[in-house]
């Protein structure tokens, strides 16, 4: 009869680690359904190079209908039709990235969807290397399964950069034309989704010809969007 005593069986730490990691992502994910989240990478990282922080945040049914129109003509028209990522914007911005290139413009353009940004902002941190892209594309299903498109527009109007220290709907309606952002008009959303690409390089409440010219075709498109339903998923 062997006597040997049993081995002690192998410590996984790794697999350990990892599967600890998962529930903590996917704990977030399901908290942040219903509260509000905190201070993201972004705005903190912003705060300690000395821009401050301005953020109020409010739910979807007190900030105007307009602004949500707004942001998906100008961010993401297929916002209620896609599950998280845009393939035919993905494959355009690829092509208008390598042409790009290659005329060396060093201009790139991003085929993020609304709720790529989302995830992006509230769980990850500013940069694009292929790590924190991987994740993002995670956290984009997740939020899609389990927040679904009313609260992920929420949660996106609410922690938007819209200045230097100017963070969601609220601080930004009241940075640019003080006023709550309940109260916002046709012109004064079209023209805080007009400066989303660039938020601390562009003036909403005196904007230059660009930003007057984008949030013109903006605020156009804004009708389309109301008119065929593009914004039911959220304001239906």
């Amino acid at each position: 009869m062997d006597m040997t005593p049993p081995r002690p069986r192998r410590k996984r730490p790794l697999l350990t680690a990892i599967l600890a990691l998962g529930v903590l992502l996917l704990g977030s994910v399901f908290v942040y359904a219903v509260v509000p989240p905190p201070v993201t990478f972004l705005m903190a990282s912003r705060a300690v190079e000395g821009e401050g922080l301005s953020r109020r945040w409010r739910s979807l049914d007190d900030i105007s209908p307009r602004l949500v129109e707004a942001v998906i003509a100008a961010e993401d028209s297929t916002f209620c039709a896609h599950h998280g990522f845009d393939m035919k914007a993905i494959e355009q911005a690829l092509k208008a990235n390598a042409r790009a290139e290659k005329r060396g413009s060093g201009r790139m353009r991003g085929g993020s969807t609304i709720s790529q940004q989302t995830a992006k902002n509230v769980f990850l941190w500013p940069g694009r290397d292929w790590i924190r892209k991987g994740l993002e594309a995670g956290y984009t299903v997740l939020i899609e399964t389990i927040w679904g498109k009313r609260r992920i527009m929420e949660v996106y109007l609410n922690v938007a950069e819209w200045g230097p220290g100017v963070y969601g709907a609220e601080a930004a309606a009241r940075h640019w034309f003080d006023k709550g952002a309940d109260e916002l008009t046709p012109r004064e959303a079209a023209r805080l989704a007009a400066i989303l690409p660039s938020p601390r390089r562009y003036n909403a409440g005196a904007p230059g010809p660009y930003v007057r010219r984008r949030a013109s075709r903006i605020q156009a498109a804004m009708g389309t969007v109301r008119n065929d339903g593009l914004a039911a998923c959220v304001l239906g």
